[in-house]
């Protein structure tokens, strides 16, 4: 395979015979300057079909297809899946409201992440891309036979303006991140678009970011300025290129998209193989139980299952013996979500560490996994877990030594201890007495003292509250034993489920104790670490529910993003999984490796499944004859 290097050689642009020939004319000093300087820099510039953050991209210019689709896929039949709570929007990027499900699925980017590479991307709207390898800017030359769904062409405009309008409108997180990493996106000519980076920002994943940003209709949005905006919902959707288009919808019930026949890019490569289904239906219920028993009455045919009780104990209805719906468990090769008890360090209960361990010790993940849980689930210690970027043992060799150059932002213990590992617990009772004695010590020493009610205040007689917030019913018999726990050791803690709109926006707002959440966490992780931990954003960043950053996050995070081998990636990442599980600013909780996915017998998908996607949405497709089948013996309408 030809290298990215060997590639960008072969697409150096040789400047020396235009210089001979100025250095022959009479041209001002200034200029013939300006030119030697820039062929004594001798840049390479490199055009490529794909942009790979490390090494080598596997599949080469002019590939037909990914290895994980099967090419000869059908086109047609339903996917049909629930959704749970309510929505009033189909504008995914508005600050209010809840956004209809699959509302970002309209658009479109430059670039498509490979699924069985990590951090690899490929030409969808771009066919080919250009930059030095300085990456100081980048170059994408889009297809000519892009369209958006009314038919009109996708243009460097609409590029342009996708990037502006995010700026001016979208997340404050992510405007502000990115307004000073990318100062310019300039239109070069109808299907050529540039953007340039900042000096003094590491250049790694600035160009999959820039490749990654949805794509809209310009001519759409400037045709009503003022109602057609980003950052507040409506029931219009935008205009996009996507294969899907929305066909209908029910407030609060149902959503149907159908597959636009016109849609420009079947037969690309990175879509061969790709989008199979005629239609995509999404129900709506208020609960899980409720889509539970809309699953088993076959009114929709496909449920990715998260409730180890559900897995365990719901899947025991007669089409489950008759083979007419198959459980199927999946491989995930992807790292999990770091998921669990997320502390919102605003609140002044949470600033003592003493507090924050105090309250881990209080969660029993033994007792919860075996009698609430099935023992289906495995612990989660690390922000990476099961990964290479996992911190594991005493801190050595460069890990070490990036840690060692925090200086004195960095506890001490970060390098002369093992990372924080959650703790074990007996699994035979919800309180496990060793634990709660340790954490009432702490309490104690961090100033909460009991009174003669039982509960904890400081020295100015404030109550130790902590209320936990959801909007999970399935997270009750999960929830309320920890809660519990809290209270044997004197917490005056309580446990709120609300709607899902006021968790949503009480959720945007920080406005909570403690909830249940997660940070999405990459093998690659680059730029969106300082959206999740970065001094910068904590104030608002959505991506940061804890709010947690410090002086010894930021410098990690800034050799990360600047890392030019694997080796740097890796050890800087397991410096700072060892920064952030010492922080103790979350309860970790679990994790399971695995998709539980049940389905009616109606659904096919490739052999060789990718490691890093499952694929249900645009990877599997519809067996015309078992759904038909189905159909004739009345078990689906």
């Amino acid at each position: 395979m030809t290298t990215r290097r060997a590639q960008a050689r072969s697409s150096v642009i040789d400047v020396t015979p235009l210089f001979r020939r100025l250095t022959g004319l009479a041209v001002g000093a200034m200029l013939l300057t300006g030119l030697a300087q820039a062929v004594l820099a001798d840049e390479v510039i490199i055009k490529s079909h794909g942009f790979s953050e490390f090494g080598d991209l596997k599949y080469p210019e002019g590939f037909a297809h990914f290895d994980y689709v099967n090419p000869e896929a059908p086109k047609g039949g339903e996917l049909s899946y629930a959704a749970q709570g309510t929505f009033d929007s189909f504008n995914p990027f508005t600050r209010k409201g809840r956004a209809g499900a699959r509302s970002a699925d309209q658009y479109e980017s430059l670039l498509y992440p490979s699924y069985d590479e990590p951090a690899s991307y490929y030409g969808l709207l771009a066919e080919s891309l250009e930059y030095p390898e300085s990456q100081d800017w980048v170059i994408f030359n889009l297809r000519p036979e892009a369209r958006f769904s009314d038919g009109t062409p996708v243009t460097a405009e609409d590029v342009v303006f996708s990037h502006e309008i995010l700026l001016d409108q979208g997340l404050k997180s992510y405007a502000e991140a990115v307004r000073q990493r990318i100062p310019k996106a300039e239109v070069l000519d109808t299907h050529r678009v540039k953007f340039y980076f900042a000096d003094g920002f590491p250049r790694r994943a600035m160009i999959s970011q820039v490749g990654g940003t949805p794509v809209f209709s310009k001519k759409w949005f400037d045709e009503d300025p003022e109602n057609r905006r980003i950052d507040e919902p409506r029931l219009v959707p935008g205009i996009g290129s996507a294969p899907y288009v929305l066909d209908s919808y029910d407030i609060n019930r149902r959503v149907v998209y159908k597959r636009n026949p016109d849609y420009w890019g079947d037969d690309i490569n990175v879509n061969v193989g790709r989008n199979n289904y005629g239609t995509i239906r999404i129900e709506y219920f208020s609960d899980s139980i409720a889509a539970m028993e809309g699953f088993k009455a076959g009114e929709f045919t496909l449920r990715q299952e998260n409730n180890s009780k559900s897995w365990a104990t719901a899947y025991d209805f007669p089409a489950i013996s008759s083979g007419q719906v198959v459980k199927g468990e999946f491989a995930d090769g992807d790292v999990p979500n770091a998921g669990g008890f997320i502390m919102n360090l605003d609140r002044p209960q949470f600033q003592d560490i003493r507090v924050r361990a105090a309250v881990q010790l209080a969660y029993n993940f033994d007792w919860t996994n075996d009698s609430l849980q099935y023992g289906l689930f495995q612990q989660r210690h690390s922000f990476w877990q099961g990964t290479e970027l996992e911190a594991k043992g005493i801190a050595e060799g460069l890990e070490r030594e990036v840690l060692v150059d925090l200086g004195d932002a960095l506890d001490p213990a970060v390098l002369t201890d093992e990372p924080v590992m959650a703790h074990a617990s007996r699994a035979e009772r919800q309180n496990d007495r060793r634990n709660l004695r340790k954490a009432m010590k702490l309490l104690d020493e961090a100033g909460w003292a009991v009174g003669d009610d039982g509960v904890r205040r400081n020295a100015q007689g404030e109550e130790l509250k902590i209320e936990f917030l959801s909007d999970q019913p399935t997270l009750d018999r999960i929830i309320q034993p920890f809660v519990d726990n809290l209270k044997t050791m004197g917490i005056a803690a309580t446990y709120n489920r609300v709607d899902n709109a006021q968790f949503t926006l009480r959720r945007r707002e920080r406005d909570f104790d403690m909830m249940m959440g997660a940070y999405r966490k990459s093998l690659q992780p680059s730029t969106g670490l300082y959206q999740q931990y970065g001094e910068e954003a904590a104030e608002y960043s959505v991506f940061n529910p804890a709010g947690v950053h410090g002086p010894d996050i930021e410098p990690l995070i800034d050799n990360i993003v600047a890392a030019s081998t694997t080796e740097e990636l890796h050890a800087n990442t397991r410096a700072l999984d060892r920064v952030l599980r010492a922080k103790r600013f979350m309860v970790p909780t679990w994790y399971l490796g695995k998709y539980w996915v049940a389905y009616w017998d109606m659904y096919a998908f490739p052999d060789n499944l990718p490691p890093y996607a499952l694929g249900v949405e645009d990877l599997w497709w519809i067996d015309a004859d078992r759904a038909e089948a189905l159909k004739s013996s009345g078990a689906l309408r």
